[in-house]
């Protein structure tokens, strides 16, 4: 028990030196830098491709497309967005479940801006023959981002945040658990991003980054919800657990389902999140209300004196002040 206690230990330095940084004033600026010189760069880039200045290695797998920078753009983003995901991991459940629909709210509108890449001309010309897909697409994509991030903003005012440990002990122990799992979603999502660039560089085949990483989550969001019944068995908290991790379930499969019913999908998944935080919202004061009074009972009945059935059966003492009787002869 040492050595994991002592394992727990070292892990969570390591988290808490890695979050101290990256909720610092330094990452933000990095952030910044990545993302706005990661945008122009691909815009250079893409240029040069356009008057052919590539070598053609480089050439081949470099898009003729400006719009194409928009969505380098938007996945930096968006990696950068997953970071902070996991690194609210070992805060909160609950936020954590609502920023995995942020980010899948991200990634639809990334999806809208895609669909520029269709069209060729630049400008941007398009009539009811050509380009009318794309147009539907992105409307489509957009708007159910939106209306997730209107769902969001319900579920967050409904959110009830309660520790299910019953000691300061064991919520340290449960806290130092869930860094343990994100620093290895977050070693899972630097090689992610690692092999996702340098794959198509190499000649081989791009993974769809978000659709694996959101697996991940799935197997993440499992073993959070085993680990927290070490602490708390109760119904409704192991319910709530659960109705998060299936609603991670549903973004997985909106992210790789045909784009309307994919939206559809992504939009349901946000109201049935909303409905778990809303039910345990309710359920949790009657829930404590339950256990109080089944306590108070309890404790009642281990302190009550004797009662009157209890004592029909049993023999009466003697009157030592009254003479035994002697039998008659």
């Amino acid at each position: 028990m040492s050595v994991v206690s002592a394992l727990l230990r070292s892990n969570s330095r390591v988290f808490d030196a890695f979050e101290e940084w990256w909720e610092g004033e330094g990452a933000r600026r990095v952030v910044a830098r990545v993302l706005v010189g990661g945008f122009l760069l691909s815009l250079v880039a893409i240029e040069l491709s356009r008057m052919g200045l590539l070598p053609d290695s480089v050439g081949r797998s470099v898009s003729t497309n400006h719009f194409r920078a928009i969505d380098v753009a938007f996945t930096l983003f968006l990696v950068v967005e997953l970071v902070g995901l996991v690194v609210g991991l070992a805060t909160s459940v609950a936020d954590t479940a609502g920023k995995q629909f942020e980010v899948f709210s991200l990634i639809l509108l990334r999806r809208s801006f895609k669909e520029l890449v269709k069209f060729e001309q630049e400008p941007i010309r398009w009539s009811m023959e050509a380009g009318r897909e794309a147009v539907q697409y992105l409307v489509v994509d957009a708007t159910a981002a939106l209306a997730i991030f209107v769902i969001l903003g319900v579920f967050y005012k409904v959110q009830v945040h309660q520790p299910i440990t019953e000691s300061e002990g064991e919520q340290e122990f449960f806290v130092q658990q869930k860094k343990l799992v994100a620093n290895g979603l977050l070693l899972i999502l630097a090689g992610l991003s690692v092999y996702a660039v340098a794959a198509p560089l190499l000649g081989g085949a791009a993974i769809p980054f978000f659709n694996t990483f959101y697996t991940v989550l799935i197997f993440s969001d499992i073993l959070i919800v085993l680990m927290s019944l070490r602490h708390s068995v109760t119904y409704h908290v192991v319910f709530r657990n659960s109705g998060f991790a299936a609603a991670t379930v549903m973004i997985r499969l909106a992210l790789s389902g045909p784009r309307y019913l994919g939206a559809a999908l992504g939009v349901g998944a946000a109201l049935f999140n909303l409905g778990v935080a809303a039910a345990y919202y309710y359920v949790t004061p009657a829930a404590q209300a339950s256990a109080q009074r089944n306590q108070e009972q309890t404790s009642f009945d281990d302190t009550s004196p004797t009662s009157p059935a209890d004592t029909e059966d049993q023999p009466v003492a003697a009157d030592p002040a009254e003479p035994e009787s002697t039998p008659g002869v």
